[in-house]
């Protein structure tokens, strides 16, 4: 099957190429910067507890138009409020207890103003954003984002939408920020009768239309992320499996039907050992699918976007180099993880956006932990170094849609296999990854809740792990020297003060560990003749080491 990300893909394969990480630190942000990332009064004043989104695909003029009904309750008495709709689509209409409400176009945000204030109460108000356009297309899909407008092998349409980072205000009307998810979600999908329509969540009802459509409505009832939210069109064919008490449901191309039935037997032995070491899939009422895409992936909640070509490894390569990656489907490990890291937990700010992509990489050596043991999974981690740049903080800038470097897959899944390291317990830390899904689920959080619980969990400090790691570009490195006796010397160099983690070393093949921080050298006791007898473990830590003459 022809797919234009395999050449690209090809290309970019020796950079971490995931997700959309589309933005970068500036010296100075906009207007625009602002109004998409921030919190005013105007977003902060209500919250969103349902969408109803309608919208009909037109694939041969690649336009659509629909309706998205937002319920919300108001937290802050206000006269108006933001919604996003980026500025090449139009919002045509906005009603509101059955009157048309003004509304002012700012960038890609729009302000709707009320004839009078409302206040502060539970009440339910409900509010339909009428919204038509041509949407983006992704030239790239999924590393930029937009619409996919694809043929398959029999000619027909394939079509799919992916707006990780970019923003799902992308296509329709919404309150685009991650800090206000909505607690439950229908879509309806309308698109040639010849078609499926497949998006998040249960199927709960078809119509055929009378000009030659169907329409597909799902419904969920879990709260998910904006950009989560998707629709899928195409020759699709479906079949279901059960792991435990979980609905499994498939929609792929109905000429790759075996091949599917083949490759998704992954799925199972990847859910148990998720809901082991993670706790159990947080959207059972959802169900859990896999639906075939014309890009490679993305982790639309309760209905994982798939386009591995049904075969092992990333496009058939792996990215550690090291063997291990070939033995398990990427896409399916990867993006299904998310549903514990991202669509459960979820960043507040997508400054943050390295809580999914850290935690959910690192998932990847758990699930090879599980299947294939230690050893493999620990090869792996040293694998996809060879991918980190260190180029930037994994961390972005809160309030402007800033994102950090995409270090922020395997970078962050190593500062993780540092904190296990550094931990030394493993009962005490597989018991602190699931309780760490368990007890945030459904929730968005931000960096200092994270660095909060571990703390406290894991009844260590690790407060300046977290900052070096995160906030800073380069990693680690523990210096080292002699003195006058001998005597070895240790301490580490990073602007975060008191920096401060154990180091295990072996000097006279015998295993040594010693706690050092960056305020002053550590005298180890111990005596080395030779530095050809020292050895440092930077397997186990994710550091550099740095022979000093002071």
């Amino acid at each position: 099957m022809f797919r234009i990300y395999c050449i690209i893909s090809i290309l970019l394969l020796s950079f971490p190429v995931h997700a959309q990480i589309l933005t970068e630190k500036k010296d100075n942000y906009t207007e625009a910067d602002s109004l998409r990332g921030g919190l005013r009064h105007e977003r902060t004043s209500y919250d969103v507890k349902k969408y109803a989104l309608e919208v009909r695909i037109e694939p041969e003029e690649k336009y659509i138009f629909g309706l998205n009904t937002m319920d919300f309750i108001v937290e802050k008495k206000t006269s108006r409020i933001q919604v996003d709709l980026f500025e090449n689509m139009a919002l045509d209409s906005v009603v509101y207890q059955s009157q048309h409400l003004n509304f002012k176009r700012n960038h890609n945000a729009i302000f709707i103003e009320f004839e009078k204030e409302i206040k502060a109460s539970e009440k339910i108000h409900s509010m339909q954003l009428y919204f038509s356009g041509h949407p983006i297309v992704a030239k790239t899909p999924p590393w930029d984002g937009g619409f996919v407008f694809e043929k398959d092998d029999n000619g027909k349409d394939f079509i799919a939408v992916a707006v990780q980072g970019i923003g799902a205000s992308l296509w329709f009307p919404n309150k685009d920020h991650p800090a206000d998810e909505p607690d439950a979600v229908s879509v309806k999908v309308i698109n040639p009768k010849d078609l499926v329509g497949v998006s998040n969540g249960r199927l709960t009802q078809t119509e055929i239309l009378e000009d030659g459509y169907k329409a597909y409505t799902w419904e969920v009832k879990n709260p998910i992320n904006s950009y989560n939210i998707t629709l899928n069109i195409a020759d699709y064919v479906h079949f279901s499996d059960k792991f435990r008490d979980l609905d499994l449901d498939y929609y792929v191309l109905s000429y790759n039907l075996e091949k599917a039935k083949k490759q998704f037997k992954q799925v199972k032995p990847m859910l148990a050992c998720y809901d082991e070491k993670f706790g159990p899939y947080a959207f059972k009422e959802d169900g859990y699918k896999l639906v075939e895409t014309p890009y490679l992936g993305m982790e639309h909640q309760s209905a994982v976007a798939y386009g591995n070509n049904y075969e092992n490894g990333y496009l058939g390569r792996d990215l550690s180099k090291t063997g291990v990656g070939l033995k398990w489907d990427f896409i399916i490990i990867h993006e299904s993880a998310h549903e514990w890291f991202g669509n459960s937990v979820s960043a507040s700010d997508i400054a943050d956006m390295w809580i999914h992509e850290s935690f959910t990489t690192y998932a990847e050596s758990v699930y090879i932990e599980c299947l294939f043991g230690h050893d493999d999974a620990v090869k792996y981690l040293l694998g996809i170094r060879q991918l980190i740049v260190n180029d930037a903080p994994i961390q972005g800038v809160y309030g402007v849609h800033n994102e950090g470097s995409s270090d922020m897959y395997y970078k962050g899944a190593n500062m993780l296999h540092s904190i296990r390291s550094i931990v030394n317990d493993d009962d005490l830390w597989w018991q602190a990854l699931k309780d760490f899904h368990l007890h945030f689920q459904y929730q968005t959080i931000d960096m200092k809740q994270v660095v909060s619980f571990f703390n406290k969990r894991l009844k260590k400090d690790l407060t300046s792990v977290f900052e070096h790691y995160v906030t800073q570009a380069e990693i680690p490195v523990l210096e080292y020297r002699l003195n006058d006796k001998k005597e070895l010397m240790l301490r580490w160099s990073s602007p975060i003060d008191n920096f401060q983690i154990p180091i295990a070393f072996q000097l006279n093949a015998k295993n040594q560990r010693v706690s050092v921080s960056s305020k002053k050298w550590k005298h180890t006791g111990f005596k080395v003749n030779h530095l050809k007898d020292l050895e440092f473990d930077t397997t186990s830590f994710y550091i550099k080491t740095k022979q000093v003459s002071q």
